[in-house]
């Protein structure tokens, strides 16, 4: 058995290993990382050598770190990331490069109709009727997109939502609420199907996901790293953050907002909570703008999404793709019966 584990904003962990009579056996580890002394290597593959198969990440890393001699560096890879190649290994998860992947960039939509088409499309990757896709947001308005489990109420204040002409509409994933401003944003969607992040635990698989995006915004100079759970962020701070729905038909939706350019005071009055938000983003005053990738890159934003188009078909060998007419028609049924309806808005007062 063969298992790859890429670790964000590291290096590539490769274990291969058989199984004897329901443990371990064989077992080699291998990779780009940097690990001193050389023979801890040796080290590694005796500690994983006879586990049961049933031994999760937790149990193998300990076994790993154990094992290591007093002094031993690894560098680009972790004891956790040794067990997440192992974890991928036993249940066969597929890698990257083993999907045919799609980058699809249309014209713009309105916000509910974005919250629509990932529904859609991530229920027709876990169908199997869409090939897994990467989707860059565009929208025709402004809008508060506020997480499925958030209260409307706690979270909104509809007069500065009025005010500065937001709208307000829920998503079906959880997380917290994004200030969706005219090109002041850069959103994607990946609609992946679950054996992508089969062997990983859920909070690994947020980085996982993004581990794209780190290495797209470090070629445009920023110095992007991931800060569990759901976090993207840079030595300024916070950049963006990230939310998963995984549906029962094996369809995973993960998407991420990163800042561009927003106004920190109409985050404030549009949000409740806006200043607790904003101390978590490096931003002291509320009237600051909140804006690592413009201030960052000097770039604008049509630059910003151009490379990451470019890294993610270089890195998957994705290619272009588009909505089709039928998945617009299911999208626009979906916005009717569900996203603009009052119930959905407050389905928590």
């Amino acid at each position: 058995m063969h298992g790859e584990y890429k670790v964000p904003g590291g290096k590539l962990v490769v274990v291969d290993l058989e199984v004897q009579d329901g443990r371990i056996a064989g077992f080699h580890l291998a990779g780009d990382f940097f690990l001193e002394p050389d023979d801890a290597l040796g080290d590694i593959d005796a500690a994983v050598e006879g586990l049961p198969v049933e031994a999760d990440v937790t149990t193998i890393a300990a076994a790993v770190r154990s094992a290591l001699p007093d002094g031993a560096q690894l560098l680009g890879f972790t004891p956790e990331a040794v067990g997440t190649a192992v974890r991928r290994a036993l249940v066969t998860a597929p890698g990257w490069r083993d999907f045919s992947w799609e980058i699809v960039h249309d014209g713009p939509v309105s916000p509910r109709m974005n919250l629509a088409l990932d529904e859609v499309l991530t229920t027709r990757v876990g169908d199997g009727r869409r090939n897994p896709t990467l989707r860059l947001w565009e929208w025709d308005e402004s809008a508060v997109v506020i997480g499925s489990f958030q209260s409307y109420r706690n979270e909104i204040d509809p007069d500065g939502a009025a005010k500065h002409g937001f709208d307000v509409v829920r998503r079906i994933s959880g997380g917290g609420a994004m200030l969706m401003g005219a090109n002041s944003i850069v959103t994607y969607s990946l609609y992946v199907p679950a054996s992508l992040v089969a062997g990983l635990t859920f909070a690994d698989s947020y980085a996982f996901l993004d581990d794209w995006v780190l290495q797209a915004l470090r070629s445009l100079g920023i110095e992007a790293v991931y800060q569990p759970l759901n976090d993207i962020a840079s030595p300024q701070g916070k950049i963006g953050g990230a939310a998963q729905k995984r549906l029962a038909n094996g369809g995973v939706l993960h998407h991420a907002t990163l800042s561009y350019d927003m106004d920190g005071q109409v985050m404030t009055e549009v949000l409740r909570i806006g200043r607790e938000k904003l101390s978590d983003k490096g931003t002291v005053s509320a009237a600051k703008r909140v804006d690592p990738l413009r201030s960052q890159t000097g770039l604008p934003r049509e630059a910003i999404i151009e490379r990451f188009i470019e890294t993610f078909a270089n890195l998957y060998g994705a290619v272009p793709g588009h909505i089709t007419e039928e998945e617009y028609a299911e999208a626009e049924a979906l916005v009717a019966s569900k996203f603009a309806t009052e119930s959905w808005l407050h389905r928590v007062p």
